[in-house]
Formats: structure tokens, C-alpha cells, sequence
């Protein structure tokens, strides 16, 4: 387990070191031009889209260590090609298998945590990858920072080829993992085949995990998918906030996740996983509440700025308060064995919020600012909505999983394992 957090913070490290950047690298740095830059950002995001479905089948069927390595195989060549790319074919290639690899190291880290942790130290190990990704986006972000030079190729073909050996830094670290058995569907030959062909219609078959899916897909459209273009958008045409304190912001948003994070652990693990969803539903509608404040009141520049910076800070607060949450539920969900199915179904739920997210947003937060805080305001008290309604579909196991854990240990029993969801 300790292997896998470290393989969550060097992910983390080579996604803030270089994506932040990634915009300036091909439009300025190379000279291609805005156009093409947008359709990189874009390719980043539609390779993740489109390996998403393949690669939690792969789990399944071959375990997520070796998905892990070629993965992070995958992303390495990327990364050391896009910093040697110099047309927008070469560019454009890279950045795919660079997104590509990636989008699938998330859901096979997730399912190796899943293997390696039982229903007592779950949301536990979940929370501190929460803590490493965070930690490990603003090192990387802050360190890629101080080696690039718009003025310079060799700065960001530098950059590019600390992230490579970074990857492949980890692919020497995973491939010491020796992961515990876990049921996978090639260890029965007979159902392989049927298994493989009926895992999404399983999936979809689950009621309480379609329900979890659109209600991740709105945490991650009105939260995540906003930071970096509506919200941003928002703050400097509404709010009047200076580009430097958009840092700040998400300055606060990082540090409140790492302080936070295990203070909020004991209290989030001893709840119902659906009231807590509900719960940051409500703390991330308090949010929109402060940004409509800030960029619509008529306070004075430093109280919309505190209040701008405060919206950042709750959607911190409720990311603590899902990180041990959410992704334990997903697991708790996945019959034996298809937990990899499960995973990477989520993931791309998130990968599509994220790139629609600020799609919408940011337009809507240019043009119409008031129209926009007010409809994510709504999309907050929805996800509230939805998921006390998805409290109603779970077993006692699953939405509250301490609850009955500690019943059992009453009765002089032993601890209960998590089940899958009924269809």
C-alpha cells in the first residue's frame, strides 16, 4: 500500500508538472498557434475518453499491475515526445498517448487500493491518496514552474523529460509490487468470454451505480470542471478579482485539502456515505452562495476577494469530505472482481464532466455571470438531491459501512466485508 501512494503522488508530480504549461508550450513556445493548441487540450482529453472503457475490461481480466506499467509506459513515450515534437502531427500524436496514459493510471491505482486495503482501512487509504495527488499536482506545478522559459525549447524539452523518468521512475517501483490475489475473470476460462461481454451491461444492470455515476457526474461538472475556466472566467469579468489572486485561490483550495483531509477523516468514516455527499452538496452551494457575493454584491474589492478566495476554499472542505468517501462507495458497489469495471466506468464519468464542464461554464460565466452562479448554485443543492436519493438504493454495508462493522463486533462477531449492489 505504501508503493501505491507513492505511485499516486509521482502521477500526480508528472500531471501538475507539465499540464499547466502545456497550452504555452504549443502555442507560444513551438509557434503553432492557438488553434492547435486548443485541439491539443483537446486530444488530451478525447484519448482519455476513448481508452477509459477498454482499460477497466483489461483490469478485469489481467489485473491492474499490468495495466499500471504499460499505462505508465505509454505515458512516459508521450511525455518524451511531446518535448521533442516540433510539428502539430508529432504534437498532436504525443499529447494522445500522453492523455491516454494517464486517464488509465487513475482507475488501476484505485483498483490496486481496492485489492490491497479491506473494509476497515478503505476509506483511510483513499483519503491519503486524495492527500498525495493534491500534494503531488502543487509540487509538480510549482516546481515545472520555475524550470520553464517561454524564450527557450530546451527549458520545456527539459521538463518533458523529468516527467518521462518519472513515469518510468514508477514503472521501476510498481513492478516490485507483489499484489494479493483477487478474483479476476481469466482465472475462470469457461465464463471469460461471457463475463468480458456482459461486464458494462452488469454495470448498467446496477442501479445504485448508475445512480452513483450521474451523481458523480454532476459533482465533478459543477465543481472540478469549473476551477480552471468558469470560475476563473467569473472572478476577473464579475468579481473584478486580479489574475494573481486566481494563484491564491487555488492556492487555498490545496492547502485547505491538505490541512483538512484526516481532520475530517474519523468524522466523514463514522456517517452515511449518502448524507455526506448530501452534506457537501450543501457547503458547495454556501460556495457559489460567497462567489455570487463576491462578483454581484457591492462590498468593497477586499471583501469580494475574500469572498472569491473563500469559494475555493469550501470546494476544498467538501473535496476532503469525498475523497473517502466516494471512491470507497464505488468499490463496495463492484461484484467480486469487476471492481477495475467499476473504477474506470467512474473515471470516465469524470473525464466526460471535465471536459464539458468548462464548455459550458466558461461562456456562460463571460457572458452571463449572474445566470451562471446561480445555475451552479442549483447543480449544488441537486447533488444534495441526488444523493439522498441514493441513500434509499443502499444497503446498510454500503452507506454505512462503520455502522454495521460495529454492530457485528457487538454480537462477538468478526467485521463484515463489503458486498456488491444488487441490480
Amino acid at each position: 500500500m505504501r508503493r501505491i501512494h507513492v505511485g499516486n503522488a509521482l502521477s500526480a508530480f508528472g500531471l501538475g508538472f507539465t499540464v499547466p504549461y502545456l497550452y504555452v508550450y504549443v502555442a507560444q513556445v513551438r509557434g503553432l498557434g492557438a488553434m492547435t493548441a486548443g485541439i491539443v487540450l483537446a486530444v488530451f482529453a478525447v484519448a482519455a475518453l476513448i481508452v477509459l472503457p477498454f482499460a477497466g475490461r483489461a483490469i478485469v481480466r489481467r489485473g491492474p499491475l499490468p495495466v499500471l506499467l504499460a499505462a505508465l509506459v505509454t505515458a512516459a513515450l508521450g511525455a518524451l515526445s511531446l518535448g521533442l515534437a516540433g510539428g502539430a502531427g508529432a504534437v498532436l500524436l504525443s499529447a494522445a498517448a500522453l492523455g491516454a496514459g494517464q486517464a488509465v493510471m487513475q482507475p488501476a491505482l484505485a483498483t490496486m487500493i481496492v485489492d490491497c486495503s479491506t473494509a476497515e482501512t478503505r476509506s483511510r487509504a483513499f483519503a491519503m491518496q486524495f492527500f498525495l495527488q493534491n500534494l503531488g499536482l502543487g509540487v509538480g506545478g510549482l516546481i515545472g514552474g520555475h524550470l520553464v522559459d517561454t524564450t527557450r525549447v530546451s527549458s520545456f524539452t527539459l521538463l518533458f523529460g523529468i516527467e518521462a523518468a518519472v513515469f518510468l521512475l514508477l514503472v521501476a517501483l510498481m513492478a516490485t509490487v507483489r499484489m494479493p490475489h483477487s478474483p479476476r475473470i481469466a482465472d475462470d476460462p469457461a465464463g471469460a468470454g461471457k463475463a468480458a461481454g456482459t461486464g458494462w451491461r452488469q454495470l448498467v444492470g446496477n442501479r445504485a451505480m448508475v445512480q452513483l455515476c450521474v451523481l458523480g457526474f454532476v459533482l465533478f461538472f459543477a465543481c472540478y470542471g469549473q476551477f480552471e475556466s468558469g470560475l476563473s472566467a467569473y472572478g476577473v469579468e464579475a468579481a473584478g478579482i486580479d489574475t494573481s489572486t486566481l494563484g491564491t485561490a487555488l492556492a487555498a483550495n490545496t492547502l485547505l485539502i491538505v490541512v483538512a483531509q484526516f481532520a475530517v477523516l474519523k468524522f466523514v468514516e463514522r456517517r452515511r456515505r449518502s448524507r455526506v455527499i448530501a452534506a457537501v452538496g450543501l457547503i458547495w452551494a454556501v460556495a457559489w452562495a460567497a462567489a455570487a457575493y463576491a462578483g454581484l454584491g457591492h462590498g468593497s474589492r477586499a471583501m469580494a476577494t475574500a469572498a472569491f478566495v473563500s469559494t475555493y476554499a469550501l470546494f476544498g472542505l467538501g473535496e476532503a469530505m469525498l475523497s473517502p468517501t466516494v471512491a470507497p462507495l464505488v468499490a463496495d458497489l463492484a461484484p467480486e472482481g469487476m471492481a477495475g469495471q467499476y473504477n474506470s466506468a467512474f473515471a470516465l464519468v469524470k473525464q466526460l464532466a471535465l471536459a464539458l464542464g468548462p464548455a459550458a461554464g466558461g461562456p456562460l460565466a463571460a457572458s452571463l455571470p449572474g445566470p451562471y452562479v446561480v445555475t451552479f448554485l442549483g447543480f449544488s443543492l441537486l447533488i444534495t438531491v441526488l444523493a439522498l436519493r441514493l441513500g434509499r438504493g443502499l444497503s446498510a454495508v454500503q452507506d454505512h459501512p462503520f455502522a454495521a462493522r460495529s454492530r457485528v463486533v457487538a454480537r462477538g462477531g468478526v467485521p463484515a466485508e463489503p458486498v456488491g449492489a444488487e441490480a
